[in-house]
């Protein structure tokens, strides 16, 4: 468990029941248990452990572990799930290690698909973002053989009807595209198994390529390698959470990094990007990689030693 969770006979003598030393006695003495096991002398409790003594509940409050959320740029030819029957690669194989619970992914994307991926540490933000009736919007760069006419258009604006029911987009945007390949930027607010491929299916365009470029507010960073994963900073999970409605999850401080990532190898010309979509400002996560990328440098440049002036 991890140093940062407290210490049990420290918060028995914050509840008032005693002093330390006397409640590392009642630990010797076998009068506590933590989820109905012995405790022990220096064992360390989380939120959400349930506390008795001489057999009777004590409450007491422990603060639940701050938010930590991580952007993945998922590549191609990986699965959103632990364990799979084919030994596939999995997504969580490159996320860094969690001391206390696990990183939970926020959706899924299928096998063919990239794009961003988040992952937090907490259940309830994740629940959140992930919950319909939040309606948190999905925004990905399709590319599609052959063109879509404006009667096709606008069956995909209205809604198709697909095995489980209708599907329609929010927005559909041109992005550009060479020859047969005609790129589209689509917006949905749900996220059921394969829908955009199925939708462009149910008006006669099979998807090439799908790639994920937005969840709510979050974007893909840029320059974030196929991959590659960062942890979004303070700044960035309050505006996250904030978006989904829980604020007071609050945010941890990143601890781990991934190595730098290099520009993306994506194309840009008939790319996702091809043309502008909403504000920057109404978004995060754009700049989030050059930013820590920045702090980063400046932290390391003020811990450099000065050389030290010769004496006359």
């Amino acid at each position: 468990m991890s140093d940062d969770t407290p210490k049990l006979h420290k918060v028995l003598a914050q509840s008032g029941l005693g002093s330390r030393l006397e409640m590392e006695k009642l630990i010797i003495e076998g009068r506590i248990t933590v989820n109905d096991e012995l405790a022990h002398v220096g064992q360390r409790i989380k939120f959400g452990d349930r506390i008795k003594v001489n057999g009777r509940s004590l409450p007491v409050r422990i603060q639940a572990m701050p938010a930590r959320v991580l952007a993945y740029h998922k590549p191609v030819g990986e699965i959103v799930s632990r364990d799979d029957p084919q030994s596939r690669p999995t997504v969580f194989r490159k996320l860094p290690r969690l001391y206390q619970g696990k990183w939970q992914a926020v959706g899924r994307l299928d096998l063919n698909t990239e794009g961003l991926l988040l992952f937090t540490s907490s259940g309830e933000l994740a629940n959140k973002l992930m919950h319909p009736r939040f309606g948190l919007e999905r925004e990905y760069a399709v590319r599609v053989l052959g063109a879509l006419s404006n009667i096709e258009k606008e069956k995909l604006l209205s809604g198709v009807n697909l095995e489980d029911g209708m599907a329609q987009f929010g927005s559909l945007e041109d992005g550009g595209g060479e020859g047969a390949n005609c790129w589209y930027r689509v917006t949905i607010q749900e996220g059921r198994n394969r829908e955009v491929r199925r939708m462009f299916e149910a008006v006669g365009h099979a998807v090439s390529r799908l790639i994920r470029i937005r969840y709510g507010k979050m974007v893909l960073p840029r320059g974030l390698k196929r991959g590659d994963w960062m942890e979004l900073d303070a700044a960035d999970i309050d505006q996250l959470t904030r978006s989904a409605g829980a604020s007071h999850l609050g945010a941890a401080k990143p601890t781990h990094q991934a190595p730098a990532a290099r520009p993306s190898t994506l194309r840009r010309t008939p790319s996702p990007n091809a043309k502008a979509g909403p504000s920057k400002e109404l978004f995060i996560g754009a700049d989030s990689l050059s930013r820590q990328r920045r702090d980063q440098k400046t932290a390391a440049a003020r811990a450099k030693p000065r050389p030290r002036k010769a004496k006359i």
